[in-house]
């Protein structure tokens, strides 16, 4: 399993990458795609929307299940990943790169060091299993 060490996790399975510039991007881990198996529609929250930490804002549905996605940080939508509307499956193929889902303008950049950092992470999918 693919746990990149330069990202953060929530323990919902959602992955933030810091982009530096007060904005993050955002998508599902690897053993979230794992789990939901052939990714086959991703539901993309308009751009400008504001989004709450653990908030609902997106729906991925694969062949086994649908699962909404949650905010791990606040902020605004600025940017989607509209390549996602005609290939989800880059969900399960390249899920920290391709696979991105949002761009989040940060409204407390705090927020993204207090998300698990891999190491974290990595042992909160050890105690789910």
């Amino acid at each position: 399993m693919n746990i990149p060490t330069n990202y953060r996790f929530a323990s919902s399975h959602e992955w933030v990458l810091d982009n530096g510039d007060g904005t993050v991007t955002m998508g599902i881990s690897d053993h979230a795609q794992d789990l939901l198996g052939d990714v086959v529609f991703v539901e993309l929250p308009e751009v400008g929307r504001e989004v709450t930490a653990g908030e609902e804002f997106s729906l991925v549905e694969s062949v086994k299940a649908a699962s909404d996605i949650y905010a791990p940080i606040a902020g605004e939508v600025v940017a989607i990943n509209e390549t996602l509307e005609d290939e989800p499956e880059l969900v399960n193929s390249e899920p920290y790169e391709g696979g991105w889902i949002v761009k989040i303008k940060l409204a407390d950049a705090a927020e993204v060091e207090a998300l698990l950092d891999a190491d974290a992470y990595a042992a909160t999918i050890a105690e789910e299993s």
